[in-house]
């Protein structure tokens, strides 16, 4: 499918200046990456970002830096829709699995397995349910292995007032 529209992603502000970067979730694996695969999480909704960025410790909030991305991305595989899902033979406990601790035992976890059949098959992104303590239904994410600035897999920060730092000088 193909996807148009707005999503969101909180930084934590030392990276700020890089976006666009999936370098944090190659260096430390996510749900839907394996460790050195870089990958762009991203959020329907700003509270989702929130909710994902704060890492399920909301009572002890620390500063971000949310940004607001335009998309245009072909190759987008819903898995939020059931039917989706199961053609590739996969159950929502699949997504939900708890990766940390599979992939701690030298295991790879379902949703890491998945990432890679996807990537093989040529898709470029994903909706996936969020899995952020507190997250309801409608929290969705949109993660990418693919984009660039450029069609057809477009993602581009909005930033029109160039608010963002240029790099980690920027700071100080």
């Amino acid at each position: 499918m193909r996807f148009r529209g707005t999503v969101f992603r909180a930084h934590n502000p030392r990276w700020a200046f890089s976006p666009l970067s999936g370098d944090g979730a190659a260096r430390y694996g996510g749900r839907f990456n394996p460790t050195g695969l870089p990958t762009l999480y991203t959020s329907l909704r700003m509270e989702t970002a929130w909710l994902e960025a704060q890492q399920g410790f909301a009572f002890k909030v620390q500063p971000l830096t949310i940004c607001a991305y335009e998309i245009d991305c072909d190759d987008v595989a819903d898995l939020t829709d059931p039917e989706t899902l199961a053609g590739f033979g996969l159950t929502p406990a699949a997504l939900s699995c708890a990766w940390e601790d599979i992939a701690s035992r030298g295991k790879t976890p379902p949703s890491w397995a998945l990432a890679k059949q996807l990537i093989a098959q040529g898709t470029a992104a994903i909706i996936v349910p969020s899995f952020a303590p507190g997250a309801i239904e409608r929290d969705r994410n949109l993660v990418f292995y693919k984009w660039s600035g450029t069609l057809p897999h477009q993602v581009r920060v909005i930033d029109d007032e160039m608010r963002l730092p240029k790099n980690p000088a920027s700071w100080m």
